[in-house]
């Protein structure tokens, strides 16, 4: 999937089948759109493309008004929500950086500058509640009669349900936000995963005994937030299990190298010992979240942090022992 900053690149295809969202998660929604996209772009000879905005035009809205509290939590950073994109086959993705300018153009000339003299558009789609231009004053109504006047075509999808729930980012922000994993990874079509570079942070998990991948989601306010058993992928042949913290982990040191930035700090239980003291640093990994087991704490010292350390990494390894019965009594009953 080529990737464009803007649509005013020469890279960016002359013409193309369009679909338009945020795509937070790029939930199992947004897969049935994307599907259909590729679709109705390879019947047109069109490459398909998604256009998603950064940062998220109601982060824009919430820091005018300083007002925080109005910006919805994020379920995913831009690299994952870039990969899962790729992976639904996208050929080309237009991030546009969502501003003063952006939020001041009207519904028609959002289409005439960005959609049609922009992108070439010859097929929008759009979901059944999409709104655009400034004040949100474009609909798909007006969309589909500016089609039918500039020649291109206009299709709207419905929502889509699963077991009767409306699958949206909104929904899966929900889920994040009460642990509820097994519902995430339903809405998602995939358990939720958290992608990145391994980077330095003070090395104090080392000190106490247990090394920590650290992992930075780059926007301030996640989804998820709290301790969870995982499983790493990225550093073995196969994936590895551990236990991992999200959030700004309430810090001993007023100081602390990562100054109160959202992280997730993941402890492989086995660490591979080919990898050595050194060897993850610069690596990508992916950290699945399988199950939350509680909410952040503070600790009041170094001790009561190993001890809280240490009751998180036997609960994830019971919760690994319980998914290993489970698979063999499945597997016991298939056989029966």
């Amino acid at each position: 999937m080529q990737i464009f900053r803007g649509f005013n690149h020469p890279g960016v295809a002359p013409a193309c089948a369009l679909t338009i969202g945020n795509f937070d998660g790029v939930h199992r929604g947004h897969q049935a759109m994307l599907a259909l996209l590729n679709s109705e772009a390879r019947h047109r000879g069109v490459p398909s493309c998604a256009m998603t905005f950064e940062p998220h035009p109601r982060d824009y809205f919430a820091a005018l008004a300083n007002k925080p509290e109005l910006a919805p939590a994020r379920v995913a950073t831009v690299r994952d929500k870039l990969t899962e994109l790729a992976r639904c086959g996208v050929a080309q993705c237009v991030v546009l950086p969502f501003g003063a300018r952006v939020a001041a153009l009207s519904p028609q000339a959002f289409i005439d500058e960005v959609l049609v003299r922009g992108l070439g558009v010859r097929y929008v789609q759009v979901g059944d509640d999409f709104r655009f231009g400034a004040r949100r004053a474009g609909d798909y109504a007006l969309l589909d009669a500016a089609g039918s006047r500039q020649g291109f075509d206009v299709a709207r999808m419905n929502s889509y349900e699963v077991h009767g729930l409306r699958v949206s980012s909104s929904a899966v922000r929900a889920a994040l936000g009460a642990g509820r994993m097994d519902e995430v990874a339903r809405l998602l079509g995939r358990p939720y995963c958290i992608s990145g570079h391994v980077a330095h942070g003070r090395k104090l998990g080392r000190e106490l005994g247990f090394r920590t991948l650290n992992l930075r989601f780059a926007h301030w306010k996640p989804a998820a937030s709290g301790i969870f058993a995982v499983w790493v992928h990225g550093l073995a042949g196969a994936p590895l299990a551990g236990v991992a913290n999200l959030g700004v982990r309430p810090s001993l040191d007023p100081d602390d190298v990562n100054g109160g930035r959202v992280l997730l700090e993941t402890h492989c239980l086995d660490w591979p010992a080919a990898l050595g003291a050194e060897g993850a640093y610069g690596k990508i990994v992916r950290v699945e979240l399988l199950h939350k087991l509680h909410d952040e704490l503070r600790y009041d010292s170094l001790d009561a942090l190993t001890q809280g350390i240490l009751r998180d990494c036997d609960e994830a390894r019971a919760y690994f022992a319980s998914l290993h019965a489970e698979t063999h009594r499945q597997t016991t009953r298939d056989r029966i």
